[in-house]
């Protein structure tokens, strides 16, 4: 009973989300609110539970918490950044919540700027050399990689007028934009084609008797209940007019 309580409801939000193509509605609105919810809800319990708890509590209080930690009188820190964040909430004092998003922001942005000069930059001048010890079909690949770079660089070079030989290279690099565009477009589109397929087989499969047609009585109801708050609408839109 329970599972088939849980498939009717995920065949309910399911169908409440697809209702948007018919414009926005109480379903619609109810299925975000839910949806947002159980989100927050969710990845604050798994922060807390298996991050926060563990890694903080465990060893400011290993003997309590007994995550396999030792004592740490560091941590203390932490634990009072984190404390300032929640005096975001007051009036009063949320300039202290500022000490802990100016350390936050100043740490990430050292670490993000490695992360970025090691991954962006040299990890992109590393890919885009030619191994001429390659096969030929390799070489070929690399050199055109290489052209696409270059090129890509010289339509974001605005010192120099993209007249003549920039002015070409430029329109090559737009070639190799627009190709890159254009293939991640698709690939986004297909990996939602994929999921959208998913979701349409999991409402197939649920219209069976042993499910008790949940997505056949649940689209008619829905249907009928979308009818008359259409029409209750347009009934209060013409007395308001």
């Amino acid at each position: 009973m329970y599972e088939i309580i849980g498939i009717w409801c995920v065949v309910l939000l399911t169908l409440s989300i697809f209702s948007y193509l018919y414009g926005d509605n109480p379903f619609y609105k109810s299925a975000e609110h839910i949806f947002v919810g159980v989100s927050a809800g969710y990845i604050f319990t798994i922060t807390f539970w298996d991050t926060i708890w563990p890694n903080l509590f465990g060893r400011l209080l290993p003997s309590y918490v007994k995550a396999g930690f030792e004592f740490d009188i560091s941590y203390i820190f932490p634990l009072v950044l984190g404390i300032f964040m929640l005096f975001r909430l007051s009036k009063k004092y949320d300039w202290l919540s500022r000490i802990s998003i100016a350390y936050i922001v100043g740490m990430m942005a050292g670490l993000k700027f490695y992360v970025f000069l090691n991954s962006n930059l040299l990890t992109q001048i590393k890919s885009s050399t030619v191994n001429f010890s390659g096969t030929y079909l390799s070489i070929i690949n690399e050199v055109i990689i290489l052209i696409g770079v270059i090129s890509g660089l010289v339509y974001f070079f605005f010192s120099k007028e993209h007249t003549g030989v920039v002015g070409r290279v430029s329109r090559i690099g737009v070639y190799f934009l627009m190709i890159k565009f254009g293939a991640s477009f698709g690939f986004a589109v297909m990996g939602r084609i994929s999921l959208l397929i998913g979701r349409f087989e999991e409402l197939i499969e649920y219209s069976k008797p042993e499910y008790y047609y949940s997505t056949p009585v649940i689209l008619g109801l829905m249907i009928v209940a979308l009818s008359f708050w259409s029409f209750k609408n347009s009934k209060n839109i013409n007395e308001n007019n």
